[in-house]
């Protein structure tokens, strides 16, 4: 019997969105950027991106992905750049947009895509290259910077920022970025809505094409006149995004305390002496849960399946790693060493809003002794 599970979500109750749902009775107006998401577009880019750019929401985010790629993309360009130890959603996004997912390891601290691997690829490949689809890993604050210099050499750039909404330094991760950047608001994570997405660019006519994108193609006209989809949002959706903003906060800082909990906890075990290894990351994260690195000596699936037996339930995000999927096998690739290491020794722990210390210690604890 599992006593912890990995995750349980905790999107926000009915009581906080029935005063929007009116809303939408009154209206009569239940998608097609109603009234209801446009507000909450419009607090997001306050609230979060002081203004700087624009956003549109999806219906979730591997639509944003597809739409972001596809207009982003140079013509004529052939592959998508993108880590291997990522969420299947990236590679498939690039292959619905045409391209070919071509995949890059990851550096062994922040378990981002290798940089210096990237420069590489591109020096080999040249203008086959049509899009770099970075992944900030796991909601860390990635570093723009290299990628606003690929934008500038014409190379564009499209972020899967998955769980990143919420990730600050000194603002919202992605604030500013002349590329796209792709949130999900799906219910695992920490701003979950039940499904959902949002697309960032501080490049206004971008997020305008992905609109018209994800409406048809549709011009105001309604004649399409680019290859779209339907991507949009509902009012229902909306409602619960904006009842969530209020409460997004405090949700936050007590992944962020549970976050605490374990870290004081591998400290008093040991963990690191014993050859545990977590994630190198920067800025403040809603963290979606908690992951680690099991010693050399040790394989995540073991582990999965022994904590199962003391009603702990674990993951082991990304593994098996994109490249060694079916779907993904047979796509080009650098070496993908750190990738290798990564995927056969990551556990990804519960973190969810309920946990107390307790149930904390008891999963650190199992980790330990077996």
């Amino acid at each position: 019997m599992i006593e912890i599970p990995f995750l349980k979500p905790n999107v926000v109750k009915n009581e906080a969105y029935l005063p929007y749902l009116d809303q939408i009775d009154i209206s009569r107006v239940y998608s097609n950027y109603g009234p209801l998401n446009d507000l909450f577009e419009q607090r997001v880019l306050l609230e979060y991106f002081n203004n700087e750019g624009a956003v549109s929401t999806v219906n979730n985010a591997t639509t944003g992905l597809i739409l972001a790629i596809s207009a982003c993309k140079r013509k004529g360009g052939k592959y998508a750049l993108m880590p291997s130890f990522t969420f299947s959603a990236t590679p498939l996004a690039a292959i619905w947009a045409g391209l070919e997912p071509y995949f890059i390891d990851i550096s062994e601290d922040n378990w981002c895509m290798n940089e210096n691997i990237v420069k590489e690829v591109i020096e080999k490949l040249g203008d086959d290259v049509a899009v770099v689809v970075p992944y900030a890993t796991f909601g860390t604050w990635l570093d723009l910077s290299y990628y606003m210099s690929l934008m500038n050499q014409g190379i564009p750039v499209v972020v899967d920022a998955a769980a990143s909404f919420g990730t600050c330094l000194d603002k919202q991760f992605g604030t500013a970025f002349d590329g796209a950047i792709v949130f999900s608001f799906h219910a695992t994570k920490a701003f979950g809505i039940g499904e959902g997405g949002l697309v960032y660019s501080s490049d206004q006519n971008l997020i305008k094409r992905i609109r018209e994108a994800a409406n048809f193609g549709f011009n105001g006209d309604r004649e399409s006149c680019l290859l779209g989809l339907n991507g949009k949002t509902s009012e229902y959706t909306a409602a619960i995004a904006l009842a969530t903003l209020p409460e997004f906060p405090e949700k936050k800082k007590v992944r962020n305390k549970i976050r605490e909990w374990y870290l004081d906890t591998m400290k008093s075990s040991h963990l690191q002496e014993r050859g545990w290894r977590i994630q190198e990351t920067k800025g403040s994260i809603a963290h979606q849960f908690f992951p680690i690195l099991c010693p050399k000596d040790q394989v995540n699936s073991d582990l999965v399946k022994r904590l199962e037996t003391q009603g702990i339930q674990v993951r082991h995000y990304f593994s098996p790693a994109c490249h060694e999927q079916e779907m993904f096998r047979s796509y080009p690739r650098s070496n993908l060493s750190v990738t290798d290491e990564i995927q056969k020794r990551i556990l990804s722990l519960p973190l969810w809003e309920e946990m107390d210390e307790n149930h904390v210690i008891r999963v650190v604890r199992s980790l330990v002794n077996g």
